[in-house]
Formats: structure tokens, C-alpha cells, sequence
């Protein structure tokens, strides 16, 4: 399908013109001559599977990457970006997937990073302060604490002053990388809120997003691209879910979420009564058998996190028992719960899950090091073994075992943080934001490998923030709100989706 036509404008109507762009990595080409026409105050989504080139092409817009061929145009102008800081000079700012903020800086610096310039070697600190007001002010982001250490802040908040710092340096062009994927509903409420000013404003967004849903909702334009070219560019309008999915994957919607089993009769694997924190949970009690997903459900902040952490020994807490196949555990560390056969998947694979300088195969062997290293003494052999099957049992796609795991796609690198806790089976896995900045083609595979574990006798609780995603691979649903369990659901958990909404805003 042809790109929309042009629409009338005082300024030029192109903002940015890419041709035959292309990008190589090593021996992958991720961009194979793709053309992409961006308008001057549209929000241009771009869609595809993780691997697709969608990333790889807003980093090349916004200076991040290098193209290694084709031509750019920015107003006009042929342009050869080789730094962020050149694109800024050209007013494009990027918001990337992966944070950027400066972790022992304060808020108010993360958010002014290189946009005041010094008056006499000084820069006016109570200017900044009037400045994030008015900017906390006129997008709607109250809550951030100028004076907090960056660090310090719930990832969803670091999230906020990556986009506050875009805001301060008034791009004109800004290229956004999954921004919603660590937000609540109601912050994703909000940053749509800013993209429609910001497009009123005569600014252009390119919108790069695996939330279908929200691509329908908020932009103007979309491109769907698949193994490093562009399939097409459209009018939203003329698209819908099941089209966008069926030019991504070439299937359709139906087949994402594996079958659910009919029954389940497994013996109870956890048994949590009484969990407490002051001022994070409350009284948190349930359970979960064998051979059943159980999910936890709620808003950010709800105290699901919490709760897994709290389990696998990660945070203290002040009452409450844990019970691991009928027998009381005191889990004191994250060693604790291993040792009692617990796994632990963290929300963010980049700072916790992974260590992202170090191999593939050395992150899936990490957690089994003590038992296949005895002595010091690795059997690679047999372990090597066992990682190729865990890459082939979960589909991780990639070079070489030996590889840095940071040159993964997310999707590939959220299998890897999976397939570290299966070299020695678990009997409880606990994964939260199973499928977070993950494509949908990447997140019907992860469902299948999680109803594939299930159905093979693991318990498995998962903490999601899509709903969708919540009901159509959970069996049973508990939903957390101001750090107490509220509700639980079972059943037909597609046709309670209202309900558990109501739940999560108890």
C-alpha cells in the first residue's frame, strides 16, 4: 500500500525523508533498503517483530546508529548523523527502550542533561527548577520529585524523565522506543495526552511500539516492518489489529495464546499466608499447584513485584509464612528460595535478569554454576549440552552461543532470562513482565514455552501489566491493589475483563 498523501502545511510537509536506507551488523543485515517518508507534526508508528529493523532505524533517524548506506533528509537536507548530539542540533530527540538516566543524579539533572547552557561557568539552578515546573506542570507528569536520585525511582518514573528530558530540549522531532512498556495504564493515559500536544504543537513523534492497541489509538501513520524491510506504510485508519498482525507475522491474532488444559490437579506448590511490609503489603495470601499458571494482576505500585520479591528472599518482610510443597521455609535470600527449588524471571532483564557483557552461554549456566562447577571445574561437555538445548527448546535465535547476550533482539534476551532458571528445573518459576518491550511474534513464543512448562507439571506466577496478556495465559487471577490481594478470579478469565479492572482500581 502507498504511503498517505502529502497534507497542506506552511512548513514543509516532509520532515524527514529516509531512501534505500541499510545497516549491517557483523554478518545480520537488519535494514535492507528500507524508504520511509516522515510528516511534518504526524505520529508515524513503526511496527514489527523484534529483529524486524523498527529500532535499528529510529536509532539511525536519531544519530544513535549509523546508517551504512542509503540517504537522509531532514527538511530537506542531506544529513549523515554520526552522534546523538548531531541529530539534537537538528532538533530529533530519541527516547530509547533502554534507560539513560544517569543513576546517582538527581532528577532535575537527568532531566536538563546538556540542554542549559552555563552563564559564567554556572548554571542557574533555580532556573531549572521554574523550568521542570512548568514542564511537570503543562504535561501532567506530577509526582517526580526534582531533588530524587534517578536510581532510586520505580522504572515506570525513570521512564518519565527520559521523556521529560526530550521536552526540555523542544525536539521537533522525537523518536520514542517502546515509552509505554514500563507505565501504568493510567501514566500511558497521560504520555498520549503529551504526544497529542506535542503533535497539536507542529512537532513530529515516530512511534515505535509492540502495543497494537495503542499504535490504533495514537498515531497517524503506520509502517509495518518485517526481517529489515518495509512491508508498508498506511493511514491507521485503514488498519486494524488483525491486519497489522497478519503483515508482521503473516498469521493471524487467534493463534497467539497456546490452549489452556481443562483441569488441574497438581498438589499445592506455594502457600503464602500473612505476607506483610509496613507500607508495601498487607495480609497477602494464596497459592499455586502444579501444572497451573496463577497470575497477579493490578496497577503499578499494586504490590505485585513486591510480592515476588518478597518470596523469592529477595526484600525482607516484617510477618507472614511461606510454605514450598507443605513444608514452612524461611527464604532469607534469593539462595534461600533456590535452594528450595524456586526460580525468580526480574522485571528488568537489562539490570537484574542479565549480565549484558557476558555470553549467552554464560548467563543460561549462571544460576547452576555451584552444581556443575564442582571444585572449579566446569563439565563443559555436558553443560554445553544442556545450553543447546535450552537455545533450542525456547527458539533463541542467534549467532553464537558465545556471543555477548546484549547482541540479542529483546525477545531473544527475555529467553535467555527464562532459559537460565530451566538448566536445573524449578518447581515454582516466578516471572514478572514476562513479555515486556518483547514483539508479538517473540511473546506467542514465550506463552508457549510457559504453557509448555505448566502443562508438564511446573507452577509458574506471573505478574503482567496487559491485561490481555493477564487473562488469556493465566488459569487463575489474583489481583492486588494498595498492596492487599482484592479479588480472585477463575474460570472463563476472557469474559471477566471488566471486572478484574474494576479490582485493580479498588
Amino acid at each position: 500500500m502507498d504511503a498517505v498523501q502529502d497534507r497542506p502545511s506552511d512548513r514543509p510537509s516532509v520532515h524527514i525523508e529516509a531512501t534505500g536506507v541499510e545497516k549491517r551488523y557483523g554478518g545480520v543485515r537488519a535494514l535492507r533498503g528500507v524508504d520511509l517518508s516522515i510528516r511534518r507534526g504526524e505520529v508515524h508508528a513503526l511496527v514489527g517483530e523484534n529483529g524486524a529493523g523498527k529500532s535499528t532505524l529510529g536509532k539511525i533517524l536519531a544519530g544513535s546508529v549509523s546508517a551504512d548506506g542509503g540517504r537522509i533528509l531532514v527538511n530537506g537536507r542531506p544529513v549523515r548523523y554520526r552522534r546523538p548530539s548531531d541529530a539534537r542540533k537538528d532538533g530529533i530527540a530519541i527516547i530509547d527502550q533502554e534507560l539513560a538516566t544517569l543513576s546517582h543524579r538527581t532528577v532535575l539533572e537527568n532531566v536538563f542533561l546538556g540542554s542549559h547552557h552555563a552563564r559564567l561557568g554556572m548554571v542557574s539552578r533555580r532556573q531549572q527548577f521554574e523550568d521542570f515546573d512548568r514542564l511537570v506542570e503543562e504535561y501532567g507528569f506530577s509526582g517526580l520529585d526534582p531533588r530524587a536520585i534517578a536510581g532510586d525511582l520505580r522504572v515506570a518514573d525513570q521512564q518519565r524523565v527520559e521523556i521529560l528530558r526530550a521536552l526540555a530540549r523542544s525536539s521537533e522531532l522525537i523518536v520514542m522506543d517502546e515509552p509505554t512498556a514500563p507505565l501504568s495504564r493510567r501514566e500511558v493515559e497521560q504520555l498520549h495526552g503529551v504526544i497529542r500536544s506535542l503533535k497539536a504543537q507542529g512537532t513530529s513523534i515516530v512511534f515505535v511500539s509492540h502495543f497494537l492497541d495503542e499504535v490504533l489509538e495514537i498515531t497517524d501513520t503506520v509502517t509495518v516492518m518485517k526481517d529489515g524491510q518495509r512491508v508498508r506504510t498506511s493511514a491507521t485508519a485503514d488498519e486494524t489489529k488483525d491486519s497489522l498482525v497478519l503483515g508482521m507475522l503473516g498469521r493471524s491474532l487467534d493463534s497467539v495464546f497456546p490452549e489452556k488444559r481443562v483441569a488441574h490437579t497438581g498438589d499445592t506448590v506455594l502457600a503464602v499466608e500473612g505476607l506483610s511490609r509496613q507500607g508495601v503489603l498487607k495480609d497477602v495470601g494464596f497459592t499455586v499447584r502444579a501444572g497451573e499458571i496463577v497470575g497477579l494482576g493490578g496497577l503499578v505500585g499494586s504490590g505485585r513485584t513486591e510480592t515476588l520479591r518478597a518470596v523469592f528472599g529477595a526484600d525482607a518482610v516484617d510477618a507472614g509464612t511461606i510454605a514450598v510443597a507443605g513444608k514452612p521455609v524461611t527464604h532469607r535470600s534469593p539462595a534461600d528460595a533456590m535452594k528450595n527449588g524456586l526460580a525468580l524471571v526480574p522485571e528488568s532483564r537489562k539490570s537484574q535478569g542479565l549480565l549484558m557483557g557476558r555470553s549467552i552461554h554464560e548467563n543460561i549456566v549462571l544460576p547452576a554454576l555451584g552444581r556443575i562447577s564442582p571444585g572449579g571445574i566446569i563439565r563443559s561437555r555436558r553443560e554445553s549440552q544442556r545450553i543447546e538445548e535450552m537455545i533450542r527448546e525456547l527458539g533463541i535465535k542467534l549467532g553464537r552461543s558465545t556471543d555477548p547476550v546484549s547482541t540479542l533482539s529483546g525477545g531473544n534476551q527475555q529467553k535467555v532470562a527464562i532459559a537460565k532458571w530451566l538448566v536445573d528445573v524449578p518447581r515454582l518459576l516466578m516471572i514478572d513482565e514476562p513479555t515486556r518491550g518483547v514483539d508479538i511474534g517473540a511473546k506467542a513464543s514465550i506463552y508457549k514455552v510457559l504453557r509448555a512448562l505448566a502443562d508438564e507439571g511446573m507452577a509458574i506466577l506471573l505478574v503482567s501489566s496487559e491485561l490481555e496478556e493477564l487473562l488469556g495465559l493465566s488459569d487463575r487471577v489474583y489481583v492486588m491493589s494498595r498492596g492487599r490481594l482484592v479479588e480472585e478470579f477463575t474460570g472463563d478469565l476472557e469474559s471477566q475483563e471488566e471486572a478484574v479492572l474494576t479490582a485493580a482500581f479498588a
